[in-house]
């Protein structure tokens, strides 16, 4: 149906924004309803413009009686009637986009424009910041905040960047670019998060603190590599406590890959140092460092890689790349050989809880990083150089292990000695808020010779302090309890002193005794004085630990417990019960670890097991180690001679630290505080007599000094000083010069001169009988001595 006529003059543009050379004039026979905004009008009959931004220079002229239906937008016309105003509305709305576009278009080039100048702004501040990030320019910072403030645009930006470097074929800086702002932050970011915090004894039942409020600075000096010292350890910690610092080269952890001489390059590192001396809380702290951007942060990756975790693979074959991607997830994809610009370094953490062969010569020489072959295999040739030869290798190590790497593999070796008496102060100061308590606590250490000398251990330290700690809190407690306010501030030393530890072996047991305490108030809800003790678990974690003592080993697996009839499902009941003396560890990699807190709580647990062992079986442990020893094994005395047998046939001293905790918890003055658990042994002090006597004889043999000055040790733990007082009878009388001596009191000698609270500045030997043997006999004082004369 046709519904009206339109005349058009001359010619029509119908696009928003075009330059239109005609007018159009609609004529309307209604009144306008719904105009489309943007048209004018003066009379119906009046000729209308289509855009006011358009230029018109001819007319069209449009005559309709009724609504247009399809007239195209821009148009006007008379009034619609009813029926046509949906059309109308239609007719606005087409309208109003087409002005909205040609507004669009005409303003597009001004958009682009500001759109240009913000895209460009941009792009410069992240190739800025890019450009800081290969220059090395406060790195940490712009790498901090280009992933804290990380978004698709900048990683578009960083695409783009990377894209193009390698169209101009600068695949170096490209490579750096991504390394630094993904592989290197996300490795940082992940040992920043594992080692920023640290649990003092423990790994999983303590309360964790921040490793930077407790740190107390450790004394690391430089050695020589064919100085390997197979005594031991706490024969090492107390000659230790006689070196001189002026005598030794002392070096700063976070410079141990800094050569002194300039032409001198440092590829290898080996740090020894004794059980819970500090080695891993060194390596803890040299990472964290490192991660934070603190230090050394011209090395781009460290990869710290425990003994006891890679122990897992031992069966496995694997590649170099494999073994870090699986202990560090966040590098798959990186590719370590791409450019030689990498300062890699590897930490190789308790060799001496390794149980692999280690086979230096026989081993196949390896130096690809992508292809698997044995562990074994794998880190002789990392440690060689034959595998990635421009990685830093640091290796920690107890002394005894640290033969297992060949002296010509080792650049620097360096030893950690622990506290030194100043440091030993510093942590028990940085230890309580208290400084009264504080105060009262190094006073009573520094009493006991061989207390404040095992605190150069900064374990033993945190094994004093919770012991002395729970002492003073019990005692203050009981007087409060009993309203003896005014009495409320005896201190350690005046009250029950007969309860407070004084040898290493009261140490110990008080703090096996409190432990199980803690446990049980924690578990059970007991809060009796009095210890419940698990006879059958302390029965297989004594097992476990005597064991595992034989063959040197301080990392047990599921394995090991096993063996030893432990439920490894049930593994956490034994580190419930004795909390803060036996831990389980998950490592990265997928597999269970579990070891002592200690070496010297797995000896002292060991020692109590032999004395269990007797009390059930009626028989010494060690029946089952040679027929040599199948008919004495009925009685404590025969235990115990065994027992000192086999410590002085031990090479490197393994069995010194066990015999010392046998002999003292044969004690009846010590089995009071295992009351419940050993059984009260008869004629106690006939057995102690013999025993002494015993060891007397064994010190006229021609012994060692390292194995007469441990059974000097051992008669401490038994209370008999009878030699000891005679030689300083001696010394005091100055009748040494002329006296011939027994071996057994020359062995006494040495161990006075060495446990002395004076230091030796200068030893003189014309005070001593003049002879070879005089000269042999005190050659272990000399070692210790500033000058001797």
């Amino acid at each position: 149906e046709k519904r009206g006529k339109m005349s058009l003059s001359h010619k029509q543009s119908v696009r928003s924004g075009s330059h239109v050379s005609s007018s159009v004039s609609v004529t309307s026979d209604r009144s306008k309803e719904g105009v489309p905004p943007g048209f004018s009008e003066k009379t119906p009959s009046d000729t209308e413009s289509v855009r006011s931004d358009s230029h018109v220079s001819s007319s069209v002229s449009v005559t309709s009686d009724r609504s247009k239906e399809g007239v195209p937008p821009g148009f006007s016309e008379k009034t619609p009637s009813d029926t046509e105003s949906l059309h109308y509305e239609t007719l606005d709305s087409d309208f109003q986009i087409n002005r909205n576009r040609k507004n669009f278009t005409d303003n597009l080039l001004g958009i682009f424009q500001d759109l240009e100048k913000k895209i460009i702004t941009f792009l410069k501040n992240e190739l800025d910041m890019f450009k800081k990030i290969l220059q090395k320019e406060d790195m940490q910072y712009f790498v901090k905040d280009f992933n804290e403030n990380r978004c698709s645009m900048k990683e578009a930006a960083l695409d783009l960047t990377l894209y193009f470097l390698r169209e101009m074929k600068q695949d170096e800086a490209a490579d750096t670019l991504e390394d630094e702002l993904f592989f290197i932050h996300q490795l940082k970011c992940s040992l920043k998060k594992k080692y920023q915090c640290v649990s003092e004894g423990i790994a999983k039942q303590g309360d964790s603190t921040l490793l930077k409020n407790i740190y107390t600075d450790l004394y690391i000096t430089q050695g020589c590599s064919e100085q390997v010292n197979t005594e031991h350890e706490v024969r090492q910690i107390e000659v230790a406590s006689r070196h001189h610092e002026s005598q030794e080269i002392q070096v700063e952890c976070k410079h141990l890959f800094e050569a002194p001489e300039q032409d001198k390059q440092i590829r290898t590192v080996l740090t020894k140092g004794v059980a819970g001396i500090g080695k891993s809380v060194s390596v803890q702290k040299f990472v964290l460092d490192w991660a934070e951007g603190k230090e050394n942060q011209d090395i781009s990756f460290i990869f710290p890689l425990p003994f006891r975790e890679m122990n897992l693979k031992e069966k496995e074959k694997l590649s170099l790349m494999d073994l870090i991607t699986q202990f560090f997830p966040e590098t798959k994809g990186l590719n370590l050989t791409r450019r030689n610009q990498f300062k890699v370094l590897f930490i190789l953490d308790g060799l001496d809880e390794c149980r692999l062969p280690v086979n230096f010569r026989d081993n196949e020489t390896w130096s690809d990083v992508s292809s698997p072959v044995s562990l074994d295999v794998l880190l002789t040739n990392l440690i060689k150089g034959n595998l990635l030869p421009s990685a830093l290798i640091w290796i920690t190590s107890r002394p005894a292990a640290a033969s297992k790497i060949p002296p010509d593999c080792i650049d620097r070796l360096t030893e950690i000695r622990g506290f030194n008496d100043a440091q030993k102060e510093e942590y028990f100061r940085k230890r309580f808020t208290d400084e009264n308590q504080a105060k009262e606590i190094i006073d009573h250490v520094k009493q006991s010779k061989s207390l404040f000398i095992m605190c150069h251990i900064p374990v033993f330290c945190w094994i004093s302090a919770t012991v002395l700690q729970n002492i003073l809190e019990e005692k203050r407690n009981n007087v409060v309890k009993n309203n003896q306010a005014d009495d409320a501030s005896k201190t350690l030393q005046e009250s029950n002193t007969e309860d407070t530890p004084k040898t290493l072996i009261q140490m110990y047991t008080h703090f096996l005794r409190f432990q199980i305490q803690q446990s049980r108030r924690k578990y059970d809800g007991e809060h009796t004085p009095d210890v419940s003790w698990d006879k059958d678990a302390i029965f297989s974690l004594g097992k476990l630990a005597f064991d595992q003592l034989e063959r040197n080993n301080v990392i047990f697996y599921d394995t090991d417990l096993e063996a030893c009839g432990i439920d490894v499902y049930k593994a956490s009941v034994y580190s419930g019960m004795c909390t803060q003396i036996f831990k389980e560890e998950t490592g990265i990699t997928l597999g269970t670890m579990y070891c002592f807190v200690h070496l010297s709580i797995q000896e002292f647990i060991a020692a109590l097991y032999a004395h269990l062992f007797l009390d059930i079986n009626k028989k010494s442990i060690f029946v089952h180690a040679s027929t040599k020893w199948k008919y004495k094994s009925k009685t404590i005395i025969d235990l115990l001679k065994t027992a000192v047998d086999k410590a002085l046939e031990s090479d490197n001293g393994h069995l010194d630290l066990f015999l010392r905790f046998l002999l003292g918890l044969s004690l009846q003055s010590n089995q009071r505080l295992l009351q419940g658990l050993l059984k009260q042994k008869n004629r106690n002090e006939k057995s102690k007599k013999e025993i002494v006597q015993y060891i007397k004889q064994k010190l006229e043999s021609n012994l060692s000094p390292e194995r007469s000055i441990n059974l000097f040790y051992c008669l401490n733990e038994l209370n008999d000083q009878t030699l000891v007082k005679d030689i300083q009878t001696h010394l005091s009388k100055g009748s040494l010069s002329s006296a011939d001596l027994s071996p057994a009191q020359w062995s006494a000698l040495v161990f006075v001169l060495l446990t002395s609270e004076e230091e030796l500045e200068e030893f003189e030997l014309q005070k001593f009988k003049k002879s070879d043997e005089c000269l042999i006999r005190l050659s272990a004082v000399i070692k210790t001595c500033k000058r001797a004369l």
